[in-house]
Order: C-alpha cells, then structure tokens, then sequence
C-alpha cells in the first residue's frame, strides 16, 4: 500500500482552491462585462439632439413659424431640451401654450442638465407637461432605456398635469440612418422599450416619428397605432400623410422657429382632450 503524504495533499488543494478562484474570477468578469455592454456606451453630443433635430436635417421642411390655417379644436404646446437652456415659462403660458414636452434622457447615460426647471417650470405655470426620451437602438436594449427614463425623468403620475412619457424615434445623429438594424429588430426594440415602459408605469408611451423614418426603418409597421399615442413632425401647412397603423395623430410638431423656444406643436384637440391623455 502506497504511503500517505501530507505534501501531495496539500498541494492538490492548493491547485484545486486555483482552479475555483480563477473559475469565480472569470464569472464575475463576464457578469460585470455583461452589465457594461446592457448600460450601453456614452454618446459624445447629446445636447445637440432634440425632437425634430435630425427631422430637419434630413427631411427639411417650411420652418417660419407660422401657424398653420384652417385648424380647429387644438391647443398650443411646446417641446424643450437642453439646448433651450433655461426656458420663459410665462411668457409661452401668457401666449398661449397649455402643454410641453421635455426632453429627459438620452441613451442610458445623458439626463437633460436642465429638466428640472423645464419639466417643474412648465408645471408651475399651469401646463400638462410630460417628458420624452430621445432612442438610440443600437447603444443598449428598449428595456434598459426605458428604465433609464424612467428613473430618469420619465415616470407618470394621475395627477392631471403628467402626459404619459414619449419615445423619440428618428435619424440616428451618431451613423446609420435605422442604428444598423432590420425592419423586424427595430420593431422588437421599440416593443422592447413601450412593453418596459408600460410594466414600469401603467401606461402606453406616446411615439414620436416621423412617416418618412417610420417606413425606412420599420418597413412601415402597423404594430403599434392601435395602441400608442402618435407624435409626429412635419414643418408644412399639414400633417401629411401618417405612418401605418395610425388613423389619426394625436400631436403635430408644425415648425421647429416658433416662437420664444422653436420647436411648437398642435395637440388635435382641445384642452379637455389633452387633460383627458393626461389623466389616462
């Protein structure tokens, strides 16, 4: 029988504790490599992006800032980012304006510097205000920018002054046009992102879009007209024709050079209808 010895033994345990160390090593680096890549990259100037910036880069459009004739029933709102600064609330409240979106995040790793006293400065002035994200589809997946906003900025309350939050799809400002995806991997991101966000909130994100980007990056989907509000650019005398799925818009960004902040838009209803998306 060969003889026990204490040496051998120690140093098999010694190997075996190396194995598992290293073994447990290389798990929490794939875990925290895992978690880096779900929180997506920073994006270098995401000040410089708005609803509508990349809409009048591409698609152009009349932009004086006229009113649009021969509307009836709608009310006046606005949309602010970072790029407004520090906004006038009382003078857009005192000519009219009853509703504004403000930009609040951006991928998952920009907030608006300026939020609180765009999203709290309307509110104050008595507008219905909501917030909106800004999408970058191939930065980090809809769920995990849709919690971001949310945490962000982009929650909702049933206060009767809180729209529900909007998701601003457009021209990537970074590169390809559709964020290097296929029609089908756009429209599962962008269920990713309302199916999260409605988890998170109880309510279905409005979608910002225009038609134009709709049918190049989507394949002009029909999925989600039914269900989620539509917010949609076009700088004319009309709204044009409308993405699929979508019988009728619930609100007009109609120039971006209105005045006092630029970008104004039409809700199609009076103000008892926008309390009324407020209120859900």
């Amino acid at each position: 029988m060969p003889k026990h010895r204490p040496g051998t033994t120690r140093r098999a345990l010694t190997a075996l504790i190396g194995i598992l160390t290293g073994l447990l090593t290389m798990s929490f680096s794939l875990s925290g490599t895992a978690s880096a890549a779900e929180s997506g990259k920073k994006v270098p100037h995401p000040e410089d992006h708005w609803a509508g910036s990349q809409i009048l880069k591409h698609e152009g459009g009349s932009t004086t800032g006229e009113e649009p004739p021969g509307l009836l029933a709608t009310t006046e709102g606005v949309d602010v980012s970072s790029h407004q600064g520090n906004v006038a609330w009382s003078t857009l409240w005192n000519s009219g304006v009853r509703f504004a979106y403000v930009k609040a995040t951006e991928g998952t790793s920009y907030t608006n510097p300026y939020f609180s006293q765009q999203y709290t400065g309307s509110y104050n002035v008595g507008m219905i205000r909501g917030s909106y994200h800004f999408a970058l589809p191939d930065n980090s997946s809809g769920a995990a920018q849709a919690t971001y906003f949310v945490n962000h900025g982009g929650g909702w309350s049933k206060d009767g002054k809180t729209l529900p939050g909007a998701l601003d799809m457009e021209y990537n400002p970074y590169g390809s046009t559709c964020y290097g995806k296929s029609a089908s991997a756009m429209v599962s991101w962008i269920k990713d992102f309302t199916n999260t966000y409605k988890s998170l909130t109880g309510r279905d994100a409005v979608i910002y879009t225009s038609t134009s980007w709709w049918k190049s990056c989507t394949g002009n989907s029909s999925a989600f007209g039914s269900v989620n509000p539509l917010w949609i650019p076009r700088y004319g005398s009309s709204v044009g024709e409308l993405p699929a799925g979508w019988g009728f818009h619930t609100i007009w960004q109609y120039t971006s050079s209105g005045a006092t902040v630029g970008d104004h838009n039409k809700f199609n209803g009076a103000l008892d209808r926008v309390q009324a998306l407020a209120n859900g």
